[in-house]
Parts: C-alpha cells; sequence; structure tokens
C-alpha cells in the first residue's frame, strides 16, 4: 500500500495561484486580485511564507501574470455604482438640454406664427387698397375726352356733328 506525501508548499502555493486566475477562491473573495500577497493568503500562509529566494520560479510566474494581466482589475460594486450614477447623470443632462433645446424651438416656432399672422394681415390690408383704387366697370379710364384718331385719319368713335 501506497503511503500519501503530504502536499509540498509550493503545490499548494501553485493551486491557490491557479484558483485565483481563473477566479473560484476558497479563501479570498472571488473578485481578489492575483498577487503574491494574495497568492500566500490563498493557500493559506502567511503572505512573507512565499518568499522570491524559496520559490524563485513560482514568483517569476506570478509576477509575470500580473505584469500581462495587471489592467484587468475587476471593477468594486462601489465602483459599479458609481459608473451608473455617472450614465444616470449624463442622460439626465442629455434629456435637460434636449427639453431646453424643444422649448427653444417652440418659442421660434411661436414668433414664426406671430409673424406669419402679421403679414398676412399687411397682405390683405394691401389687397383691400388696391382694389379700392381700382375701377368698378373694369374698364380703364384714359387721361383725354376725346380717342385720338385712326392712321388713314377716319374717326373710330363716329361721324363728326357739325356744330351751327
Amino acid at each position: 500500500m501506497k503511503s500519501q506525501r503530504p502536499k509540498t508548499a509550493e503545490a499548494n502555493f501553485r493551486e491557490a495561484f491557479e484558483r485565483l486566475k481563473i477566479g473560484k477562491p476558497k479563501v479570498l473573495p472571488p473578485d481578489a486580485q492575483v498577487s503574491q500577497n494574495n497568492v500566500a493568503k490563498e493557500a493559506g500562509c502567511d503572505p512573507s511564507a512565499l518568499r522570491k529566494s524559496r520559490f524563485p520560479s513560482l514568483i517569476a510566474e506570478i509576477q509575470n501574470y500580473v505584469a500581462a494581466h495587471g489592467g484587468e482589475v475587476p471593477e468594486s460594486e462601489r465602483q459599479k455604482l458609481l459608473k451608473q450614477r455617472q450614465r444616470s447623470r449624463a442622460a439626465r443632462e442629455m434629456v435637460a438640454d434636449c427639453k431646453n433645446q424643444r422649448d427653444a424651438a417652440a418659442g421660434l416656432l411661436v414668433e414664426a406664427h406671430a409673424q406669419i399672422a402679421i403679414l398676412t394681415r399687411s397682405l390683405i390690408d394691401a389687397e383691400a387698397r388696391i382694389d379700392a383704387l381700382r375701377p368698378k366697370d373694369g374698364t380703364i379710364q384714359s387721361s383725354g375726352s376725346r380717342p385720338k384718331s385712326s392712321p388713314l385719319g377716319v374717326d373710330t368713335i363716329g361721324p363728326k356733328k357739325d356744330k351751327k
């Protein structure tokens, strides 16, 4: 029968490192970042136990992982709430701005309608004055009392009456 050998410290640290990488830690919260201290804590040890002099290859792997994935910091609930508030505030400001633009446009529209009404009334008044100046029978009056003769010398109105 084979006797079970206890896990080495390095094996415990490596398992803890893998759990942190996949986001499934057993000891730390699920949103814990990968770091040397957190690997040691996840392994159930004091952070000073994970030393570079004792585990140089593991420390190098952790540092390479942190350097490659350092920008991937998961957001906390507080950060998520702050971002949501900022988005909500931006949306409220945009709605208020749209309302202001709508109100300004409505004001311009009312002014335009008033100007149209004024111009329409002026046009109606001008047409009425023009109609008042036109003759009623539809003929055009000339300034002279007698029409001119035709080029042939014949009057177009009729024979001249002699005055005796």
